[in-house]
């Protein structure tokens, strides 16, 4: 066992989206940043691999309305910093149960965004591919985020400003003081141990175990889901393919609607449609990879009810995890040295960029998470 211990003003514990937005953005203010990731550069075993994502603004709580409208910011900054395209704003179209439409609407409405209302009529003449059976809410400043490129771009620029990212070291150990901290990876070489003044750990399905002991954290529930992508049906190739969300009508135990049908076309692979929180519970160290023939049978079945321009047999299915609270809020604070991000439910990637500003800012001292995603409100 090595004994010796290398020193950085911050480590990161998880080399996803959001840990690699964190050291984007610590990086950038020259902060000596060191990043621990287990697996290799896009990975496919969590939850921030894959083409694309949506850029879905179809929100009625202001605490995600605000990280959206600075997230769009900061997307376009990094785009300008790498050269890079990553945003596609060709529209988001939102339909189903009226009452969460409605309210999505007139939240947004009420900061004045690109928003509007069509009557089911119009958005199957206009949006032949999908099926509406409700008026449809349409955002012009929403569509969808080029995911893998994103992961290239914040790397990049977290190392062209200092940070630097170690993969293949999976950390086996978090010891906080009073204002340090002491982390333990087991790297290529062998025990890698890293003192620094904080850790910024978002590591999406180990969360739980890393910080048992260490976090009082809310019950986190890691369930492996399973989108898939469509291809187009003959005839529907001209279609005009927006992002979308279909808000299911049927109520939970809870006498709540729970989860949101979403998708949007991947260029080169389909259309992707996904059915989230539908998974089964799972080990992130022991998945199968593949979804239950019952829910390959639901997503199928869906597919052929509300979209027409898509062949439901043509699935061809993906795999990641999901880690879910609750509420579906996520898990943004600081306890002592430790800046924990967490449960970010399948619905985090939109915000990645300030996703690792809010956490800078807390890692620093500087500024507190919103109100709505730290602890206390989980209790």
């Amino acid at each position: 066992m090595s004994r010796t211990v290398e020193r950085f003003d911050r480590v990161i514990v998880g080399g996803g989206a959001m840990g690699l937005a964190a050291a984007w953005q610590l990086a950038q203010r020259g902060i000596r940043v060191l990043l621990l990731e287990r697996f290799e550069p896009g990975h496919s075993r969590g939850a921030s691999h894959g083409a694309t994502r949506n850029m879905n603004n179809a929100y009625a709580d202001d605490h995600f309305l605000d990280l959206y409208d600075e997230s769009l910011r900061l997307f376009r900054v990094l785009e300008r910093a790498s050269g890079h395209d990553l945003l596609t704003l060709d529209g988001l179209v939102t339909h189903g149960a009226e009452h969460r439409v409605t309210a999505a609407y007139e939240a947004l409405r009420a900061r004045g965004a690109a928003a509007e209302m069509v009557s089911a009529a119009a958005a199957r003449e206009r949006w032949p591919g999908l099926r509406f059976e409700t008026d449809a809410l349409v955002n012009r400043e929403a569509g969808r985020v080029d995911a893998a490129a994103a992961l290239r771009v914040l790397a990049d620029l977290a190392r062209v400003d200092g940070a630097e990212l170690r993969y293949g070291h999976r950390v086996v150990g978090i010891e906080p003081g009073e204002d340090r901290v002491l982390v333990t990876a087991e790297g290529p070489q062998g025990l890698v141990r890293v003192e620094a003044e904080g850790a910024v750990v978002a590591a999406g399905a180990w969360s739980a175990p890393l910080l048992d002991g260490l976090v009082r954290l809310p019950p986190l529930a890691v369930t492996e889901e399973h989108p898939a992508h469509f291809a187009i049906r003959p005839g529907y190739e001209s279609a005009a393919w927006p992002s979308f969300n279909h808000f299911p009508r049927e109520l939970d135990e809870r006498g709540a609607s729970r989860g949101t049908v979403y998708g949007m076309l991947t260029p080169g692979e389909g259309v992707k449609v996904g059915l989230p929180l539908t998974g089964e519970p799972v080990d992130p160290d022991a998945r199968a990879f593949r979804a239950t023939d019952e829910l390959r049978r639901r997503l199928r079945e869906h597919v052929a009810e509300w979209f027409p321009g898509l062949d439901p047999g043509s699935a061809a299915e993906i795999s990641c995890t999901y880690t879910s609270t609750e509420s579906e809020r996520f898990v943004l604070d600081q306890c002592g040295p430790l800046t924990v991000a967490a449960g970010f439910s399948g619905q985090g990637f939109k915000f990645v960029p300030v996703i690792g500003r809010v956490l800078a800012d807390a890692a620093l001292g500087e500024r507190t998470p919103p109100e709505a995603f730290r602890l206390a409100a989980h209790a």
